[in-house]
C-alpha cells in the first residue's frame, strides 16, 4: 500500500539555520531540558569518578584555599577582615569567587572540549554552557553548606549578624551565573579562531580575583581604587554575600543594579557572538 506524499513529508523536526544572531530559541531550550540535566549529571558523576575521595574534594578545595589565604593574607600580611574571624571572611569570598571562576573557565572551552560531540549530533549548542553553569551550581551549594557550618560554629564564639539580605542569595547566584556564562561563551567563541586568548584567560581570571574583594574588604581601600572596584560587577555580589551572612561589608543598591545591567549586557553580547561563531566553528577549530 502506497503512502501519500503529504504523509511522507510530515517530519517530526526540521533543523535549519538561525534567522538572526540575536535569536535565542527559548522554546527549543525547554524542549532539550532533559539533555541539559543529563549533561549536569554527567559532569557531576564523572569528574571525581576515578578519585579516592570523590565529591569530598568539593569540600577540601575551599578549605585548603581558605587556610592558605588566612596564613598569607591574614597572619603574614595582616590584611583587615572587618573584625570577622579570617576563616569566615576568606571562606565567604572563596565560595562566591570559586563558583564564578569555575563557570567562567569551563564555559570558555565549550567549543574546544565538545567539538567531537558537536560534529556528530544536533542539539542547541548553548545547551552545553548552560549545563556547565548548572553543574557548577551543585558544587556551589555543597560548599555553601560547608560555609554555613563554619558560620554556625563561630556564632557561639563571636557576633555574627546574619540578616534579611540572605533572601538575596538567589539573585546573587543568578548574577554570578549570568556574568560567567556571558564572559565564558564570548571567550569560547573567540578562541575557536584566536587560540592565544586561552593563555590570556588564566591570567585574566587571576587578575580579576585580585580586583575583587575576595582577600580584602572594600573598606580597606579608598580613593580611586574604590572607584575602580565599583566597576567590577563581582565585587558588589561578594560584598552583599558577606554582609548577608556575616554582617560586615556594605550593600550598595546602585552596585547591585549595575551588576544586573552588566549581566544582561554581557549575556546579550555573548549570545550574539556565540550564534555567529557556531554556524561554522567546525571549519576553524
Amino acid at each position: 500500500m502506497s503512502m501519500k506524499n503529504s504523509e511522507i513529508n510530515q517530519w517530526t523536526e526540521v533543523i535549519g539555520p538561525k534567522r538572526s544572531a540575536f535569536f535565542l530559541n527559548l522554546a527549543e531550550l525547554i524542549q532539550y531540558r532533559d539533555l541539559i540535566f543529563l549533561f549536569v549529571k554527567r559532569d557531576f558523576v564523572t569528574l571525581y569518578k576515578q578519585t579516592i575521595l570523590g565529591p569530598i574534594w568539593y569540600l577540601i578545595q575551599p578549605i585548603l584555599t581558605t587556610i592558605t589565604f588566612t596564613v598569607i593574607f591574614g597572619k603574614m600580611a595582616k590584611i583587615s577582615t572587618d573584625g570577622i574571624p579570617p576563616i569566615l571572611f576568606y571562606l565567604a569570598g572563596v565560595t562566591c569567587w570559586g563558583y564564578f571562576a569555575e563557570c567562567f573557565n569551563k564555559t570558555s572551552s565549550t567549543f574546544k572540549t565538545n567539538q567531537g560531540l558537536f560534529g556528530k549530533v544536533y542539539f542547541p549548542r548553548i545547551v552545553m554552557p548552560i549545563s556547565v553553569v548548572m553543574s557548577c551550581m551543585v558544587k556551589f551549594f555543597i560548599q555553601f553548606l560547608l560555609f554555613l557550618c563554619f558560620v554556625l560554629y563561630y556564632s557561639f564564639e563571636t557576633s555574627i549578624n546574619v540578616n534579611i539580605y540572605v533572601l538575596a542569595l538567589p539573585l546573587l547566584l543568578i548574577l554570578m551565573a549570568g556574568i560567567s556564562l556571558g564572559f565564558g561563551i564570548i571567550f569560547s567563541s573567540l578562541t575557536t579562531k584566536y587560540r592565544d586568548l586561552t593563555f590570556l584567560l588564566a591570567f585574566g581570571v587571576q587578575l580579576l580575583m585580585y580586583l575583587s574583594p575576595v582577600i580584602y574588604p572594600v573598606s580597606a581601600i579608598s580613593g580611586v581604587y574604590q572607584k575602580i572596584m565599583f566597576f567590577n560587577p563581582i565585587s558588589h555580589i561578594i560584598e552583599t554575600f558577606r554582609y548577608a551572612f556575616l554582617g560586615v561589608g556594605q550593600v550598595s543598591y546602585m552596585g547591585i543594579g549595575y551588576s544586573t545591567c552588566f549581566m544582561f549586557l554581557i549575556l546579550f553580547i555573548g549570545i550574539v557572538i556565540f550564534n555567529k561563531i557556531e554556524k561554522n566553528f567546525m571549519d576553524t577549530i
